[in-house]
């Protein structure tokens, strides 16, 4: 009697459900090489994607998230696929030849098109041109508008991103510029991320931007901005040297290998934080420090958000709670309100909002409410004055370096602070103050 084997395959879905259609089941990326060859002013793209990955099952097909760009060809460990599927958001493979578990794979998607954001229940998203350039903007789904990947934070890898483009105007991407070369009226950049990075949190920026390099202790940092906002990009972004120095000392060293900011011409709705970067709309520069708030937000999420990603969306105040924190301790350190007096004050607000939504599982359609931010910040304050200083940002720095380029949940945050510190009023703070409704005093 002939033996039946199997058909297996990985979900077309990582199980998010605030990202229901996002992420792949059945592997996990390893490392993706980028080759982008870009027209700034036509809009249109060629590149070539290498994806190395490591079956989690036995695959005999499997998918990847890919929007708004045509397929030229596809190859599997240098195969043709049996049959390849292209809809809205997905790119599914099917395999001449079985993958079995634990493999390691290589996939090589050649593809070409006008990249563009695609809607979401946050806005559009992914790639977009400016006026006179590019912005990415990933989070939290659309990685997929430039590059087929597994789109879900709790798969990093590392990266080479490869673009070329006209020589007129400047790229910056995550990661270490390893070469860049020019010919024929066009540049080629290269960077490399060598640490595991969240798809949503890869990026391409192109602009006529000038260059500051600001300092190069503790982490080497530089500012990318038009010309014409030179004097008050100087001015706003004069305190960040000081800031990074802040924030190590009170979460640890900087992760990454450097820190840029880049300031678009464009106005922007909100800036934007990447891995090593943080973006900044003209609007956010005003040459009187007007957003310092912003600039200390978006560093910390070097911290908290890069380094330490959430495995699941319905963690983001892990993320947003320390960032908006960041917020309160920095005015606090530049002899601003105190923390106290900020916690007192967004508490007032908070309770003036509605009580329907638990921010530490809010709902995809609230994942970026303002209550998320707030409120996961008056949790940490209120662990800290439970803690005292000396041991809460000890706590803090440990955090940071045992999770290091990992991925991080409420309950594993819950347990680590509980063992640093011995204290069993740990979760209760989390109960209250991230998983119930009610809204408790300071």
């Amino acid at each position: 009697m002939a033996q039946t084997v199997q058909t297996t395959y990985g979900s077309a879905s990582a199980g998010d459900p605030y990202t229901p259609t996002g992420g792949n089941g059945g592997y996990t990326a390893e490392h993706y090489d980028l080759t982008l060859d870009y027209r700034v002013i036509t809009n249109r793209l060629n590149a070539t994607a290498i994806i190395t990955a490591q079956a989690l099952m036995r695959l005999d097909r499997f998918s990847l998230d890919f929007a708004g760009l045509s397929v030229e060809k596809v190859t599997v460990n240098g195969a043709r696929p049996t049959k390849i599927t292209h809809s809205a958001r997905k790119l599914v493979i099917s395999l001449a030849a079985t993958i079995e578990a634990g493999a390691v794979f290589e996939v090589v998607v050649r593809y070409r098109g006008a990249p563009h954001p695609v809607h979401s229940a946050w806005g559009d998203v992914g790639w977009e041109e400016l006026d006179d350039g590019v912005l990415v903007s990933g989070q939290p789904c659309g990685a997929a508008t430039w590059f087929p990947c597994n789109d879900h934070p709790g798969d990093k890898a590392s990266y080479r991103i490869t673009i070329a483009c006209e020589s007129s105007y400047t790229v910056v991407s995550n990661g270490v510029l390893s070469a860049r070369s020019s010919r024929s009226g066009r540049t080629k950049w290269t960077f490399d991320v060598r640490e595991p990075m969240a798809t949503y949190l890869a990026t391409v920026l192109i602009g006529r931007y000038r260059r500051r390099d600001l300092a190069a202790a503790p982490v080497a940092h530089s500012l990318y901005f038009p010309a014409r906002l030179a004097t008050r990009v100087g001015t706003d972004f004069a305190r960040l040297t000081e800031m990074i120095a802040f924030f190590a000392d009170r979460f640890g060293p900087y992760p990454f290998a450097s820190f840029s900011v880049v300031v678009t011409d464009d106005e922007l709705e909100i800036p934007l934080e990447a891995h090593g970067l943080a973006v900044f709309g003209s609007n956010h520069v005003d040459g009187e420090h007007g957003s310092d708030r912003l600039i200390a937000h978006e560093l910390a999420h070097q911290w908290y958000g890069n380094s330490l990603t959430v495995a699941r969306w319905q963690d983001i105040w892990l993320q947003e709670g320390f960032a908006c924190y960041a917020e309160w301790l920095w005015e606090e350190q530049r002899g601003g309100r105190t923390a106290d007096a900020l916690a007192a004050l967004h508490r007032g607000r908070v309770a003036a909002l509605p009580r329907d939504i638990v921010v530490g599982d809010p709902g995809a359609h609230d994942m970026f409410d303002d209550r998320v931010y707030k409120r996961g910040a008056l949790a940490l304050h209120a662990i800290r004055k439970s803690l005292g200083d000396e041991a809460f940002f000890a706590a803090l720095r440990a955090y940071t370096a045992a999770r290091r380029f990992g991925q991080v949940s409420t309950d594993d945050f819950v347990e680590f602070f509980s063992e640093h510190t011995g204290s069993r009023a740990i979760g209760g703070f989390v109960d209250r103050w991230v998983l119930e409704r009610a809204l408790p005093s300071l």
